[in-house]
C-alpha cells in the first residue's frame, strides 16, 4: 500500500501539471483578459514626442473616446500593424494616441518620419512606467478608452483588420453615442 502511494501522488501531480500546460498551449495569447477592463485608465502626464517641452495627461483626454496604441521603433510587430493605424487615422473615426514605450525619443521620431505618423499625439514613456501601469505585456498593444477615462478593451499584439472591424470600431461607435 505504501509503495503504491509513493508513486501515485507524484503521478497525480505530474498529470495535473501536464493538463494545465495543455490548456495553456491551446489558449489564444491575444485573449488574455486585462484587469483594467471596466476600470479607470492609469493617470499619467508625459512629454509629447514631437514637442518635448509640452505634455499631455490622461485628464486632458477625458470627454472623448480614444485609442492608446503602445509602440516602439525597435518593435517588429509594430511595423506589421502600422499601415492599418495610418489608414485608421486617415478615416478620422477615433483619435489615436501613441505611447512610445521604452524607446529613445529620437529613434521614435525618426521611425514615424519614415513610416508615417498616425497619432494625434505620441507620448514618450522612456522608462516604461506608464506602460507598466497599463499592464503592457509587450508591444504593440492597443486600448480603447471611453469618455469617462474607463478602459473598455485591450488588444494584445498587432491590430488586424478583423479586430478593428469586428471588435474595436463597433465598440468605439457605441461609446461615442
Amino acid at each position: 500500500m505504501l509503495k503504491a502511494l509513493r508513486w501515485t501522488i507524484p503521478l497525480a501531480i505530474f498529470s495535473i501539471l501536464v493538463a494545465f500546460l495543455a490548456i495553456g498551449l491551446y489558449r489564444n495569447p491575444q485573449e488574455i483578459p486585462s484587469p483594467l477592463i471596466g476600470k479607470p485608465a492609469p493617470v499619467f502626464k508625459l512629454a509629447k514626442l514631437h514637442a518635448p517641452g509640452e505634455s499631455l495627461g490622461s485628464d486632458d483626454l477625458k470627454g472623448q473616446v480614444w485609442l492608446l496604441n503602445v509602440w516602439a521603433s525597435w518593435c517588429v510587430s509594430c511595423r506589421v500593424e502600422h499601415p492599418l493605424l495610418v489608414q485608421l487615422a486617415g478615416a478620422r473615426i477615433v483619435p489615436v494616441y501613441g505611447l512610445d514605450y521604452k524607446d529613445k525619443p529620437e529613434d521614435g521620431a525618426a521611425w514615424l518620419a519614415r513610416n508615417g505618423n498616425p497619432y494625434t499625439t505620441s507620448l514618450v514613456d522612456r522608462d516604461g512606467r506608464v506602460g507598466i501601469d497599463f499592464g503592457v505585456y509587450g508591444v504593440p498593444e492597443t486600448f480603447v478608452i471611453d469618455k469617462a477615462g474607463i478602459v473598455r478593451y485591450k488588444q494584445i499584439g498587432p491590430l488586424t483588420s478583423e479586430a478593428l472591424e469586428k471588435k474595436i470600431l463597433p465598440l468605439v461607435r457605441e461609446l461615442q453615442r
